[in-house]
């Protein structure tokens, strides 16, 4: 438990000495980087800054972040992957992506909220799928107010119960609610 402890206080010390744009550029990296512990770098924001401006920098590191991402995957697919295709392969890309540029802007913003979907696979998906820019922009802007949020409590609450079995078997049914949601969307809207 004194490693753990040890190691969150060195981290906030690193994050706090960095600044903010250290901070900032922690979440906006794993927005490209999908193995990177998004929950755990949303902690330390809010340990080293406060919880407004923690969860602030967070959630902003993040759309931005991923609304870049889904950037990148709309013009390079545009502009230069769908150039040098044939017509044949062209079409089955945009016949199997069609569906996910036909989603609601309510299904969008849930499967973003979504603590365990991959938002580096959704913005991927997104952007070769031609989903429109503004449909994007306002999902991010919506949805990773409540993944943020989200990270941060389940972080906040890790952090300060690390003794108390009870805490930690509430935060693990949490977890498995929100993953066993997080498979029936992605089953649904065939996600995978």
């Amino acid at each position: 438990m004194t490693t753990l402890t040890e190691i969150i206080e060195t981290c906030t010390e690193l994050i706090q000495k960095g600044g903010f744009l250290m901070g900032f550029f922690l979440i906006l990296i794993e927005a490209f980087i999908p193995i990177l512990p998004l929950g755990a770098f949303v902690t330390l924001n809010i340990n080293a800054f406060g919880t407004f401006p923690g969860l602030l920098i967070s959630w902003s590191a993040s759309v931005i972040g991923s609304y870049i991402m889904y950037l990148l995957c709309y013009y390079v697919s545009n502009k230069i992957i769908y150039k040098f295709i044939k017509e044949k392969t062209k079409e089955k890309i945009i016949e199997k992506t069609t569906h996910f540029q036909k989603i609601k802007l309510t299904s969008l913003v849930l499967i973003i909220t979504l603590p365990f979907t991959p938002s580096c696979f959704i913005n991927l998906l997104a952007g070769i799928s031609n989903v429109s820019k503004e449909k994007y922009i306002i999902s991010l802007i919506i949805g990773k107010v409540f993944n943020i949020i989200f990270w941060g409590y389940i972080g906040m609450s890790l952090i300060e119960s690390l003794t108390n079995i009870k805490a930690i078997i509430f935060i693990i049914i949490i977890l498995l609610i929100a993953y066993l949601i997080s498979k029936i969307i992605s089953k649904k809207f065939k996600i995978d």
